[in-house]
C-alpha cells in the first residue's frame, strides 16, 4: 500500500468545475492531479473528453491523462494497478495526491477494493463480442439467464456492455461475476487516510455549464476529433466510442443527421449522465460530504489542516 499520509479525493457530476478546484488546489498545496475519469485516459480525446488543457497541465503535474489508445478497452483493474504506482511515485516525492474525476467507480475500489475477477481470455472477449454485433443482446441475455440468473436478475435486459461483462466472466471461469464480487481485494487508500467531497453545483448552473462547455468543445475542434476517431472504424462497443459527443458526431459525420441535433443530442446525454452521477454517489458512496462547488476549496484545506 503507497505510504500516502493525507490524500484529497474529489468527485462530482460533469461539468461542475472539479478539473479547475483540482488545479486551484494543487496550486496553493503544490499537489499532483491524478485521473479518476475514464474517458480521460484516451488519447486523441482531449476537447470531447474536456481533459485539462496544455497550459492547465503545465501549471501542475498531472497523471493518467491521454495514456490509453482508443482502441484500447481500458478497465477498472488497469487503472486501480496504475494508480497504485502513481501514488507510490507521488508519496516517495513528498507531495499531496489530488484525485479528481466523475467515474463513481474508480473511487470505490480506490478505498473500498475491487473484486478479484481474473483476466478475460482473447479469444472469448472477441467471441462474445462479435455474437452481440451479429445476434443482438437478447440472445446473450437469455443465455447469461441460463448460466448465471441471479446475476441476469440485476441487469436491465438491454444493458449491452454489463450483459456482454458477465456473460464473459461466466464463460471465462465457470463462476457468476456476482461470486467474484464477493471475493475483494484490501482498500489501496482507505477513506480515513483522505479528505473526500463530492461537489454539487445548482441543477440549472449545471445545466447551463454544460451547454456552454459543450458549445466551446466545437469551437476547440471537437468535430474534427471525433473525425478522426471515426475514421479508424473501431468497434462501436469500445469505451472511448461511447464518449459523450462520440456518437451522436459520428452520426452526424456519416450524412445521418444535422449538426444542430447532433449537438442537442450530445448535451441531453451529458445532462442525463450527470444526474446518474449523483444519484450513484448519494446511493454508492453515502459517507462522501456533498459540498457545493463555490465552498470546495475552502472545507478541503480546511480538512487538510484539521
Amino acid at each position: 500500500m503507497p505510504d500516502v499520509k493525507q490524500a484529497v479525493l474529489i468527485a462530482g457530476p460533469t461539468a461542475s468545475g472539479k478539473s479547475a478546484l483540482a488545479l486551484a488546489l494543487a496550486d496553493r498545496l503544490g499537489g499532483t492531479i491524478v485521473n479518476a475519469d475514464s474517458m480521460q485516459v484516451y488519447a486523441g480525446l482531449r476537447v470531447i473528453t474536456a481533459r485539462p488543457t496544455a497550459e492547465e497541465e503545465a501549471r501542475a503535474q498531472h497523471m493518467l491523462y491521454g495514456h490509453v489508445d482508443a482502441a484500447e478497452s481500458y478497465s477498472t483493474g488497469q487503472w486501480l494497478r496504475e494508480v497504485t504506482q502513481v501514488l507510490d511515485d507521488i508519496a516517495a516525492a513528498g507531495r499531496v495526491p489530488i484525485v479528481v474525476g466523475g467515474t463513481g467507480l474508480y473511487f470505490k475500489v480506490l478505498t473500498e477494493g475491487i473484486a478479484a475477477v481474473p483476466a478475460i481470455p482473447a479469444e472469448i472477449r472477441e467471441s462474445v463480442r462479435e455474437r452481440l454485433a451479429r445476434d443482438g443482446v437478447s440472445s446473450l441475455y437469455t443465455e447469461l439467464t441460463a448460466l448465471d440468473p441471479v446475476t441476469a436478475a440485476r441487469l436491465m435486459p438491454l444493458d449491452r456492455s454489463r450483459i456482454a461483462r458477465a456473460l464473459e466472466v461466466v464463460l471465462a471461469t465457470g463462476r457468476s461475476i456476482s461470486d467474484w464480487h464477493g471475493e475483494g481485494t484490501a482498500p489501496l487508500l482507505p477513506p480515513e487516510r483522505a479528505v473526500k467531497i463530492f461537489v454539487t453545483l445548482e441543477r440549472t448552473q449545471l445545466v447551463s455549464r454544460i451547454e456552454a462547455r459543450f458549445a466551446a468543445m466545437m469551437q476547440a475542434g471537437a468535430l474534427d476529433e471525433v473525425r478522426a476517431l471515426a475514421a479508424r472504424d473501431l468497434d462501436p462497443l469500445l469505451p472511448a466510442m461511447k464518449a459523450h459527443g462520440v456518437p451522436w458526431l459520428i452520426r452526424h459525420l456519416k450524412g445521418e443527421i444535422p449538426l444542430d441535433e447532433a449537438v442537442a443530442g450530445s448535451i441531453m446525454d451529458t445532462r442525463r449522465y450527470a444526474k446518474r452521477q449523483h444519484t450513484w454517489f448519494r446511493g454508492q458512496m453515502k459517507d462522501w460530504p456533498m459540498v457545493p462547488i463555490e465552498r470546495a476549496l475552502d472545507v478541503i484545506t480546511g480538512a487538510l489542516t484539521d
